[in-house]
């Protein structure tokens, strides 16, 4: 599962530590598959894990407290090796110590699948773990140890979201539509996929099923749904501007990392004469064979990719509140 890193202005856990965070990702992802998959084996009643998932508890109840019980239901269960498909990825240690103990701190090993019925397959149990640890991912992207931020609730319905975390590997950092300070203006950029290896940006088109875009060099192109026809912004200017903006940030921290750019339509077709300047046009008909070059890359996370992750925080607009602050005001609405 590729791991979460910014989503528009929300405050994210990656932004205290991002040399810390994905290595206890990777762990936490670990030990809880271990766990839910030794207690299915077991043929032990996980739908006992069951919780009611909701704001006001989360924010209520004492999360060490949480995590102390959490302790004591799982104490002396020993580790085995993940099967299956679950992804594993290495951590070099040119940015972080795999024998560093995890601190047991506020929601960092607070997850809990929250079981709402009996599966019957090892392939059901894991998808069920994949969409809670969904859940969980979008915690760590919009809230830490004392601040919060709103999440729209479109961002739980995103498929591609959902699609990209769930479908490329743990060593894979997703920056979704980050709203970037440059010069004291903020811009949103679109999809950034942070690999190992390259920068991915990526300009998405699903408006319609089965539309076609024509598109060419001038300033707009033509989208066809049916007989209907509608010009729309070329979003090559999008995508160039992108790649205009994390250059320059790169430049600037001296981060050699290289930038694909890839306009993306899952439910559509690209008409497009002549040469993309490399540019990758993805739809329906070559988006699974994309997506698949995207899994296979099983290189380990790498210095210069958490760098570049990096700088990109460094630059990001963040919106956000105190936990404190929300606490008190939905105590005061309910007196």
């Amino acid at each position: 599962m590729a791991q979460l890193v910014k989503i528009q202005d929300y405050i994210s856990r990656y932004q205290i530590d991002l040399a810390r965070y994905p290595t206890q990702f990777v762990r936490l992802k670990k030990s809880q598959w271990e766990r839910i998959k030794r207690q299915w084996e077991l043929g032990e009643d996980i739908t006992e894990w069951q919780h009611t998932e909701n704001e006001k508890d989360n924010d209520s109840f004492d999360e060490k407290e949480r995590f102390s019980l959490f302790k004591k239901i799982f104490a002396g269960r020993q580790k085995e090796e993940i099967q299956e498909d679950i992804e594993q990825v290495d951590i070099t240690n040119e940015f972080a110590n795999e024998e560093d103990v995890i601190p047991e701190e506020e929601t960092t090993l607070s997850f809990e699948p929250n079981i709402v019925y009996a599966p019957q397959s090892i392939h059901e149990l894991k998808r069920m773990f994949i969409d809670q640890f969904f859940h969980f991912q979008m915690k760590w992207a919009s809230s830490t140890l004392r601040e919060k931020s709103y999440v729209d609730p479109r961002f739980m319905r995103d498929s591609l979201l959902r699609t990209l975390l769930q479908n490329l590997p743990d060593n894979y950092l997703v920056f979704y539509y980050p709203i970037l300070q440059v010069r004291k203006a903020p811009i949103e950029l679109d999809v950034v996929l942070m690999s190992p290896t390259e920068c991915i940006c990526i300009t998405v088109l699903e408006a319609e099923n089965q539309a076609v875009y024509v598109g060419g060099s001038e300033r707009f192109w033509v989208k066809k749904v049916g007989t209907k026809d509608t010009k729309i912004l070329n979003p090559m200017i999008s995508l160039s501007r992108m790649e205009s903006v994390l250059t320059q940030l790169f430049k600037q921290d001296q981060i050699d990392m290289p930038i694909r750019k890839v306009i993306l339509t899952r439910n559509g077709y690209f008409d497009y004469p002549g040469s993309s300047f490399s540019v990758r046009l993805v739809d329906r008909r070559n988006y699974h064979e994309w997506l698949q070059t995207l899994k296979n890359v099983s290189s380990p996370m790498k210095h210069m990719q958490i760098r570049a992750a990096q700088t990109i925080l460094n630059n990001v607009q963040t919106t956000s509140f105190n936990r404190d602050i929300w606490q008190q005001t939905s105590s005061k609405a309910e007196d």
